[in-house]
């Protein structure tokens, strides 16, 4: 059976060039990059061009990433590292309410502590206004953080609209850009935000590697103590081979990103054109046009993601019903109820995300596989011809 992976939100495969740079490290340049003696040469400039690697990704300076175990250790190290740290100007939060768990959850944490935490509220598209974010500050705002994209709908916020509105205020502005970089240009400059999340397994890196971006200045309270490794920010040995896979990564993601978008977005257009024409009673998440360009998210009425999820699976199709974290959750995606999706309707949920290595006859397939599971399912549901007796 041939397979067809249609999850790269959940995990992109690894790049053979990024797999054969990291296995010296796991041998001949063991080391500890913090050792003085001549077995930490190797390890240690390695981290460093790494470092400069994923700064040129994101318009950076190399000073201004701290490697991480992965995006939601990078969110959680900016949402509770500027909490804790600016804790005597404010204990006032705002955050979006279609953030990823590693935001929200930190935050609800924070909650618990003592610190107060607004909600913004999105539009039918998933897009956070500005002037929402304005209504919502006040003058014990001490961090904002807005996803640059969601990963479940797949929808691009104006983040540097928002960054204009952040900017009235002493606020830190953070953006969780795991969906978007290495997937669509992102320069933090341009955007103007304070700190900014990555993961490495957006973009052919390694599974377990991530960054945050730090803009010179930013103070944030350390959530791993002990040594003195990224500058103090975050104590523990490097994972060097993780980090340099995310180096390599992040150097083919630049090259080859306007090749790769102009493909995905022809990909996920045709098979938007297919699922909507070919399938009734099925809705488009997420902006229609703002959206990133490897995305396709739908909600087909009566049936339930899951049982979609297994059929296509047995099809060998491979794809996701809203957010990894939250599949397992056997609740309504909070994205979805966000953005005014019934919470029947949530349930039957599919999201699409494409990669490099995806053709036009893996989207064909797809396309045509997918209506004759939604059929059958349909067929077991007692609401479908109720629903279409009525219409």
């Amino acid at each position: 059976m041939r397979k067809i992976y249609l999850d790269h939100a959940a995990a992109s495969p690894l790049r053979a060039e990024a797999f054969r740079a990291m296995l010296p490290f796991f041998e001949e340049h063991f080391g500890n990059p913090l050792s003085v003696h001549s077995f930490g040469d190797a390890p240690r400039t390695a981290v460093e061009e790494a470092r400069e690697k994923v700064a040129q990704l994101i318009g950076a300076t190399a000073k201004e990433i701290y490697f991480t175990a992965s995006g939601s250790e990078a969110n959680n190290m900016a949402i509770k590292g500027v909490a804790l740290m600016n804790r005597k100007k404010g204990n006032h939060i705002v955050v979006s309410a279609i953030e990823h768990q590693s935001v929200l959850n930190p935050a609800a944490t924070l909650e618990k502590m003592g610190f107060t935490v607004t909600h913004v509220p999105v539009d039918r598209y998933g897009v956070v206004s500005p002037q929402t974010v304005a209504q919502a500050l006040r003058d014990d705002t001490i961090l904002v953080s807005v996803m640059h994209a969601n990963n479940e709908i797949g929808t691009i916020e104006p983040i540097e609209e928002i960054a204009r509105v952040v900017r009235q205020t002493e606020a830190v502005f953070h953006t969780d850009a795991i969906a978007t970089v290495g997937k669509i240009p992102v320069d933090v400059k341009t955007l103007d935000v304070d700190l900014l999340s990555l993961s490495g397994n957006q973009f052919y890196g390694p599974l377990g590697s991530g960054a945050l971006f730090v803009r010179r200045g930013v103070r944030i309270t350390p959530l791993i103590e002990g040594g003195v490794q990224e500058s103090g920010r975050r104590a523990g040995t490097e994972n060097v081979p993780a980090i340099v896979g995310l180096g390599v990564a992040a150097e083919l993601a630049q090259k080859e990103m306007a090749e790769n978008i102009e493909k995905l977005s022809s990909l996920r257009d045709h098979l938007i054109r297919r699922l909507t024409h070919e399938l009734d009673h099925v809705i488009l998440t997420g902006h229609p046009t703002q959206r990133l360009p490897h995305h396709v998210s739908i909600c087909v009425e009566f049936i339930e993601g899951e049982a979609m999820l297994l059929m296509l699976n047995m099809h060998g199709i491979a794809a996701s019903s809203g957010s990894t974290c939250t599949s397992k959750a056997l609740k309504a995606s909070h994205v979805l109820t966000a953005i005014g999706v019934d919470v029947a309707l949530a349930q039957g949920s599919l999201v699409f995300t494409l990669g490099r290595d995806n053709t036009v006859e893996d989207i064909d397939d797809v396309a045509n596989a997918l209506p004759a599971i939604v059929r059958r399912l349909r067929a077991m549901s007692p609401l479908y011809p109720a629903a279409t007796a009525q219409a």
